[in-house]
C-alpha cells in the first residue's frame, strides 16, 4: 500500500465524518418537522434554522462519492452496484426531502403542505435509516466473487444487525437535530429540545449496547482489531454520556459537539474496520484491499495537489456561512410578544 493510497481512504473517511456531522443534524431536523414541532409556526421556525445550511451540507456526500469514484473505481463499482437498490432509495428519500422545503413554502392549501412537511419527516428518516444499515450490512461481509461483484440476496442487506445499525443511526441524527435546536432556537422550542434530550439519551445508550454486542457476533472487528475497536466504542460511549450531561446542565454547545463526535465516532469504526480492505467479502480470500482497488499512483499524485489546494477555500466559506448565521432565533411565543 502506497502513501497516497493510505491518504485517500482516510480523505474519503472525513469526508463521511464531514457529510454525518453536519448532515445528521439536518436529518435531524427534518425529522423534527413533524415529529417534534406542534403547529405550523414551530415547523417555520425548525425549517429555518437550517434554511441557509442543508443543501450546502449535502455537497459532503456528493464530495465522498466522486473522491471514491476517482481515487477507488473498484471500491466504487462494487459498492454502487452491490447496494444499487438501497442507494436508489437513498437518493429517492435526499430528493423528496430536499424538495419538501421549497414546495412547501410555496403551497397555499394546509393539505399540500402537511403532506410536503411529512415528507421532510420521513424522506429524513429514511436517508438516516438506509445510511445506517448500509453501513452495517456492509461490514458484515457480504458475498463477491473473485471480480469484485456482489451477490446479495434480502438477508444480506436486511438483518438484526442492519436495522439496528439504522435504527441507531436515526436516533443518533434525530437528537443531533435536537441539540442543533437548542444552539439555534430560544424559549419554548429549545426547553422542549432539552427534555426530550433528556428523555432518549438513556434509549440510546441501550441501543448502543445492543450495537456494540451485534458488532461482536457478526463481524471481525474485535478479533482482527481488538484494541482499535474497544477504544473507539469506548470513546463513543464517552461522547454519548458528555452530550447527556449537557442536556442535563443546559451546555448546549456541549450537547452539539458530542452528538456530533458520536456520528464521527461511528464513521471511524467502520473505516477502522475495514482497513486495510475497502469491502469485506464473506470468503475473505474475495474482500477488496486498497492496493488493489486504487487508481494509478499519477491519478491519486495530481488528485492529492488538487485537494490540498482547494479544500482550504472550502473549508473557509463553510465556516463563513454558518458564523453569519449564529444568531439564535426565536420561538413563534416570543415573536409573538
Amino acid at each position: 500500500m502506497t502513501s497516497y493510497q493510505f491518504i485517500w481512504f482516510l480523505l474519503i473517511g472525513v469526508l463521511f465524518s464531514g457529510f454525518f456531522f453536519l448532515e445528521g443534524f439536518d436529518f435531524g431536523i427534518g425529522m423534527s418537522v413533524r415529529f417534534f414541532a406542534k403547529n405550523r409556526a414551530e415547523r417555520d421556525t425548525v425549517i429555518q434554522t437550517i434554511g441557509p445550511h442543508w443543501d450546502g451540507n449535502e455537497v459532503w456526500l456528493i464530495t465522498a462519492g466522486g473522491a471514491m469514484f476517482a481515487s477507488f473505481p473498484m471500491w466504487y463499482a462494487s459498492l454502487f452496484s452491490g447496494y444499487y437498490l438501497v442507494l436508489f432509495l437513498i437518493l429517492v428519500a435526499l430528493i423528496f426531502r430536499g424538495v419538501s422545503f421549497e414546495f412547501r413554502a410555496n403551497m397555499q392549501t394546509d393539505t399540500w403542505r402537511n403532506f410536503w412537511e411529512w415528507a421532510s419527516s420521513i424522506g429524513s428518516f429514511c436517508a438516516a435509516f438506509l445510511f445506517g444499515m448500509m453501513f452495517t450490512s456492509m461490514i458484515q461481509g457480504v458475498p463477491i466473487d473473485k471480480n469484485g461483484d456482489i451477490f446479495g440476496s434480502f438477508t444480506t442487506y436486511v438483518n438484526w444487525f442492519s436495522i439496528v445499525g439504522g435504527v441507531a443511526v436515526s436516533l443518533l441524527c434525530f437528537i443531533h437535530g435536537l441539540n442543533f435546536l437548542r444552539l439555534k432556537t430560544s424559549g419554548e422550542l429549545r426547553e422542549r429540545a432539552e427534555k426530550w434530550s433528556k428523555v432518549l439519551y438513556p434509549v440510546l445508550l441501550a441501543g448502543e449496547v445492543v450495537f456494540v454486542i451485534l458488532l461482536y457476533l457478526t463481524t471481525d472487528f474485535f478479533t482482527r482489531k481488538p484494541m482499535s475497536t474497544w477504544g473507539i466504542l469506548i470513546a463513543l460511549v464517552i461522547f454519548t454520556l458528555a452530550a447527556w450531561w449537557g442536556a442535563q446542565s443546559s451546555h448546549d454547545w456541549t450537547s452539539f459537539i458530542a452528538s456530533g463526535l458520536s456520528l464521527i465516532s461511528v464513521v471511524v469504526l467502520i473505516f477502522n474496520g475495514l482497513f486495510p480492505r475497502v469491502m469485506i467479502a464473506t470468503n475473505n480470500a474475495n474482500s477488496i484491499l486498497i492496493k488493489n482497488a486504487s487508481s494509478s499512483p499519477y491519478t491519486l499524485h495530481l488528485m492529492t495537489i488538487l485537494t490540498f489546494t482547494i479544500l482550504p477555500i472550502v473549508l473557509i466559506y463553510f465556516i463563513w456561512s454558518y458564523w453569519v448565521f449564529y444568531k439564535r432565533i426565536k420561538s413563534p411565543k416570543q415573536v409573538a410578544e
